[in-house]
C-alpha cells in the first residue's frame, strides 16, 4: 500500500543540510548573543542560506559580522553590501583598519606584508565588545589540517584562544554550549562538508556568489608559485612582472595573501566539475599564510582565529 505523501530521497547534501540547520537551531536555544561571521565568501554565503532555512520567515536571531582587513577584493565588498540589504539583517563591520589606528595592532611593511594575521585582535575585540558568547564560522575541516581537529563548538577561553587538547566529546550530535563568563565558542555547522559540497550546494540552490569565484581576466604577478591580483600601489620583487591572465579565486580573502587560480570557469556546473578534479585543497593552493610552515594555521588558531 502507497504512502498518501510521497517523501523526497534523503541525499548527501539533504543530510548535511538538516545537520548544519539543527546546530544552527541548538546554538539559537542555548546561547544568549550569537553572531554568524559573514565576508561575503562562498562558505559564508551557505551559512546564510542555512540561516534562512533555520529561521525566516522571522528575521535571524543574531547580527552578522565582517572582519574587514581593508585589503578585500572590491566585488566581494560590494556583494556583501549589497546582500545583507535584500536580508534586511544587521551587519557589524570589525575594521582592521580602525585596530592600526587605535594601535592595538601594528601593521607589516614591504612587499610581503598582510593583514590576515591581524584580524586575531580586531575579532576577539569586537567579541569582546559586543558580549558575544557564540560565532558561527564557515570552516571546514577539509580545508586544512589544522580545522580537522575541531569540533562543531569549538570552545575559547577568556583570552580568545583555543586548545584543540581541552575541546569538548560531541556523541549522537549533542553539543554542550554552557560557557563561563569571558568563554565563548566558535561554532561550525559546516564542519563535515567539503569544498566540492559547498559548490554543488550552491549549485543546488542556485545560490548567487561574487563574481571573482568564476573566470574573469584580471592583472595578476607570479610570487611562489601564486598568482596574485595586482592593484595600483603594489609593491614587486625583482623579477617580478604584471601580465593579464584568466583567473577564477577558490577562496576570497586579504588580497595580499589570497592567490588565483587559472580557469575557464564561468558557470557553477564548470566549477563544481573543476573542483571534482583537483586533489590540492584551497587554501593549500591559494594561501600564502598557510605556506610560512607546516603548523601556520593552528598557531593561529590557538591566537584566536576563525
Amino acid at each position: 500500500m502507497s504512502s498518501a505523501i510521497d517523501h523526497a530521497p534523503l541525499t548527501h547534501l539533504n543530510a548535511l543540510e538538516s545537520e548544519a540547520i539543527h546546530i544552527m537551531r541548538e546554538v539559537a536555544a542555548e546561547l544568549e548573543r550569537p553572531v554568524l561571521l559573514f565576508s561575503g565568501g562562498k562558505d559564508s554565503i551557505v551559512l546564510l542560506r542555512l540561516a534562512e532555512k533555520a529561521f525566516r520567515p522571522a528575521r535571524f536571531p543574531f547580527p552578522l559580522m565582517h572582519v574587514d582587513t581593508g585589503d578585500n577584493f572590491c566585488e566581494v565588498i560590494a556583494f556583501r553590501d549589497r546582500r545583507v540589504a535584500e536580508l534586511g539583517e544587521r551587519l557589524i563591520v570589525a575594521s582592521v583598519q580602525e585596530s592600526i589606528d587605535r594601535g592595538r595592532v601594528v601593521e607589516d611593511r614591504g612587499p610581503r606584508a598582510s593583514r590576515n594575521r591581524l584580524q586575531i585582535t580586531t575579532l576577539l575585540d569586537a567579541i569582546a565588545d559586543h558580549r558575544f558568547d557564540a560565532a558561527f564560522g564557515g570552516a571546514r575541516r577539509d580545508e586544512e589540517r589544522a580545522r580537522a581537529k575541531e569540533r562543531v563548538f569549538s570552545f575559547r577561553d577568556d583570552f580568545g584562544q583555543w586548545d584543540p587538547k581541552s575541546q569538548r566529546p560531541e556523541l549522537w550530535n549533542l553539543y554542550n554550549g554552557r560557557v563561563r563568563p569571558g568563554e565563548h565558542v566558535r561554532v561550525f555547522p559546516l564542519s563535515n562538508w567539503t569544498e566540492l559540497d559547498v559548490w554543488e550546494y550552491i549549485a543546488q540552490e542556485q545560490l548567487e556568489v561574487p563574481s571573482i569565484y568564476f573566470a574573469h581576466e584580471r592583472p595578476v604577478f607570479a610570487r611562489d608559485g601564486m598568482l596574485y591580483a595586482w592593484r595600483e600601489g603594489t609593491e614587486l620583487l625583482d623579477g617580478e612582472r604584471v601580465e593579464t591572465a584568466t583567473v577564477r579565486y577558490r577562496t576570497v580573502g586579504d588580497m595580499r595573501c589570497t592567490g588565483g587560480v587559472r580557469s575557464l570557469a564561468t558557470t557553477l556546473d564548470e566549477v563544481v566539475t573543476e573542483i571534482a578534479a583537483t586533489r590540492v585543497t584551497e587554501r593549500g593552493e591559494t594561501r600564502a599564510d598557510d605556506r610560512v610552515s607546516e603548523a601556520a594555521m593552528e598557531d593561529r588558531k590557538k591566537a584566536g582565529y576563525f
